[in-house]
């Protein structure tokens, strides 16, 4: 029997509450690219330090992946991602006031460290609260809204940054974190007909008769988990640096254009995973063919890559056109999660999750580093407005790294469609 929380229009409500969580982490994980030339300044930087800077987000990010999949798994969403954006808004806050780059490193790790939890918390509801051919839907308007995030980062964060200032913005986006966090906890059910105090508590029981050793042995005794974690570390470890840093500084610095009209190719890119996401998750849940879309997307990626290696500056209506395509199959490489969800058992989905984003988002935290040593390699030695200018070849080697990391992506996906689920010798 039905009870009077489990119902479409209240699962999508909650739904909604923890995916504005979600767009705000997202948000700040990407700000750093329309802000690079006021960090650069404020901070008085080099392009690697930028790079770490950014990397920073991701450190705590990417090891709390794996224990915030198994406190979904205990404790519940509510709690979980109630917790984690209060935290990401003590750390925004925390970053807005910080007047070092010592402190402003930590301060982005606290708001990675925060939002570590957020997504996975969203893919333990949507178990929950959702039949199984619609996981990869919800996943993808997950990382669509993602997208939205990014894209409020861009033209919207650059506007909002020359009329008030960075640390004015950062410290909005804090309160708005320290509120989303308070609604989280107030408004959401960890699962159709808890109360409040009722949900945690059952998920942590269920949690302590499932043993945590053979949890961990299921989904991290397999190679299938942590192929898919490699593919997720290269695509997100390069669209997040090139998209998510280094866009705006590569059309600033190689086409003479100015952060806001930058910022509108970068844009483009958001506006593609806004899309792709969601398509993507929808077509999946249809068809059945997520190893194949995977398969698809990392081809395009690789193709994407490639272009921009061989024209180097091609023209600007191109540049967006790439900037879309290669967030746009981000959506699609995003069906690694339904892939790993398919292949284990409900119980542990969450820990399936967080060691796939694990992994995942170690390449966010390395790519931006090893992109940034590749254009210090190659700075020109002339500064514009404080801010180093790097040259046309040093973005080209950068994007070669990027196109090498599409084809090893490529070669993973590959992998993981060739392979069958142990359990049902079909295909995920």
């Amino acid at each position: 029997m039905l009870t009077r929380f489990d119902t479409r229009r209240v699962r999508w409500a909650m739904w909604g509450v923890l995916a504005f969580g979600y767009l705000l982490m997202s948000f700040t994980r990407v700000s750093t690219a329309v802000l690079a030339e006021s960090l650069t300044r404020a901070f008085d930087i080099t392009a690697t330090e930028l790079g770490l800077l950014h990397s920073s987000f991701f450190y705590l990010y990417a090891a709390m992946q794996l224990p915030a999949g198994l406190l979904a798994d205990r404790y519940g969403p509510r709690r979980v991602a109630g917790a984690g954006t209060f935290v990401m808004g003590l750390g925004a806050v925390a970053f807005a006031t910080s007047n070092s780059f010592f402190v402003g490193f930590l301060s982005r790790a606290l708001v990675g460290l925060g939002g570590s939890v957020i997504f996975l918390a969203i893919l333990r509801f949507a178990v929950t609260w959702f039949r199984a051919d619609e996981y990869a839907t919800v996943t993808g308007m997950t990382i669509g809204v993602s997208a939205l995030g990014g894209i409020v980062a861009t033209t919207p964060l650059a506007v909002a940054a020359s009329v008030v200032g960075w640390r004015a913005s950062m410290l909005a986006v804090g309160a708005f974190c320290v509120v989303s966090a308070v609604v989280i906890l107030l408004t959401v059910r960890d699962r159709p007909g808890d109360s409040v105090d009722e949900a945690s508590s059952e998920l942590a029981a269920d949690g302590e008769t499932t043993s945590l050793r053979a949890d961990l042995r299921s989904v991290l005794g397999g190679p299938d988990v942590w192929v898919l974690g490699v593919l997720e570390f290269l695509i997100l470890g390069v669209n997040f640096t090139v998209v998510g840093l280094w866009g705006v500084p590569y059309l600033v610095h190689l086409y003479d254009l100015s952060v806001a009209r930058a910022s509108l190719y970068v844009l483009a890119g958001n506006v593609g995973l806004l899309v792709g996401s969601p398509l993507f998750g929808w077509v999946a849940d249809r068809i059945g063919a997520h190893t194949g879309l995977v398969l698809v997307s990392t081809l395009t990626f690789s193709v994407v890559f490639a272009t921009l290696t061989a024209l180097g500056t091609p023209p600007l209506v191109l540049v967006g056109v790439l900037f879309f395509a290669a967030m746009f199959v981000n959506g699609g490489v995003s069906l690694a999660f339904t892939v790993g969800r398919r292949r284990h058992s409900d119980e542990v989905s969450g820990t399936v999750s967080g060691t796939i984003n694990s992994v995942g988002y170690f390449g966010a935290a390395v790519v931006p580093a090893v992109m940034g040593v590749a254009l210090d390699a190659f700075w020109t030695g002339k500064t514009v407005d404080g801010t180093p200018v790097y040259s046309f070849v040093g973005y080209r080697v950068a994007f070669g790294i990027a196109t090498v990391a599409g084809v090893v992506a490529l070669a993973c996906a590959l992998w993981i469609h060739r392979t069958r689920q142990p359990s049902t010798g079909r295909r995920a």
